[in-house]
């Protein structure tokens, strides 16, 4: 048996229906607009010279549990071993803290649990499964209410379903929201529940002043974009997203404002693609969902007639390094050289109890 090679293009999944019913109401703001939160007012010191933190997505999951501690203790390890100048500072994570239906009954054992040991702040977006709701769910509850309580808080507290956890309430300012660092700006978006996301014309406005703000008032600083719902893929799963390609690059060409890299989850993998536009410029696409749902995307083979890569769309994006075998996560560094803003996303897999490098993305950013 002849098995064919698989893409090296994102795909798109063929006959998928339209979900968008699905959308939901997101809860008001807890801050003021813009929706701006500085890392500072978190974790004081982070300097203005190098700074490392950790990303990934899809780490929660109802059925085998292992991976869900593994992931977070490698990345705990991670701080325990590096030295002072290697330590990573927070996580920022993807979206998917809780399935299936973000219910607040499962964080201790998805999120607060798995997660005791990891020393640093959490950020997040989030996802589809915690923006879903339960119909047959014990209490009423509106989307993202547990999401909004854990991240979305007024002030840092205790949170009343989080077990003995010692993990207080992050205080984001919204569900969409901006993180203010010494050396990036990066950009959190909210793509509902539909299975290829949805953003309301309100949340494109405000995305839009971002890039506009970004480069007019930090362009010194790299802009790292975060999304749940990947733009690009090559996943059996999902594939690429047309709403997310078409609101994203319509808000880039619109600003004439481009991203250093663009972050997503929502598929189990990991995924580096390289979307160069016409412009010349190239955006790297990481997809880093492979945080700990014990089920993993393949990558899609290019016999497989569920799938397309001929689309316009998809012009000049290149799937330049995939693993879609093994649980793993991103660390990012960005240190300001003599030659500029060095920017380093690596891949990270899980093998026996170590953390494994296997892909690493070196870019100098440019001032904008």
């Amino acid at each position: 048996m002849i098995i064919s090679p698989k893409y090296t293009t994102p795909v798109f999944k063929k006959d998928q229906p339209d979900d968008t019913y699905k959308f939901l109401p997101p809860p008001p703001p807890s801050g003021k607009y813009p929706y701006h939160l500085n890392v500072n007012d978190i974790l004081p010191g982070i300097g203005d010279n190098r700074m490392i933190f950790h990303v990934v997505g899809d780490t929660g999951g109802f059925r085998d549990p292992d991976f869900q501690k593994r992931v977070p203790d490698a990345m705990a390890s991670q701080y325990q071993t590096s030295a002072a100048a290697n330590k990573p500072s927070f996580l920022y994570q993807l979206g998917d803290v809780v399935y299936s239906h973000g219910e607040e009954k499962y964080y201790k054992s998805q999120f607060f649990d798995p997660y005791n040991n990891y020393p640093g702040p959490i950020f997040a977006i989030a996802g589809n499964h915690d923006s879903d709701i339960n119909p047959n769910a014990d209490k009423p509850y509106q989307s993202l209410d547990a999401f909004a309580a854990v991240f979305c808080d007024t002030h840092q507290r205790a949170i009343p379903f989080a077990g003995d956890s010692p993990r207080k309430s992050m205080v984001q300012p919204n569900i969409y929201w901006t993180l203010d660092t010494p050396l990036a700006t990066i950009i959190g978006l909210h793509s509902n529940v539909p299975k290829y996301g949805v953003i309301t014309p309100e949340q494109r406005d405000w995305f839009l002043q971002e890039l506009k703000s970004s480069a007019q008032n930090h362009p010194e600083k790299a802009l790292l974009v975060s999304i749940h719902h990947a733009p690009y893929s090559a996943d059996v799963n999902h594939g690429s997203s047309s709403p997310m390609i078409e609101f994203l690059e319509g808000a880039f060409t619109e600003t004439n404002v481009w991203p250093d890299m663009v972050f997503s989850g929502h598929v189990h993998n990991y995924q580096r693609i390289s979307k160069r536009y016409p412009n010349s410029i190239t955006v790297p696409y990481i997809v880093a969902g492979a945080g700990g749902f014990d089920e993993l995307h393949p990558v899609a083979h290019t016999d497989d007639e569920r799938f397309s890569a001929e689309s316009e769309v998809l012009n000049g994006a290149k799937l330049e390094y995939s693993c879609d075998t093994r649980h793993g996560f991103v660390r990012v560094t960005l240190e300001r050289t003599n030659s500029g803003l060095i920017l380093c996303a690596e891949y990270y897999t899980i093998q026996d109890k170590e953390a494994i490098l296997v892909d690493a993305y070196n870019k100098l950013v440019p001032g904008r």
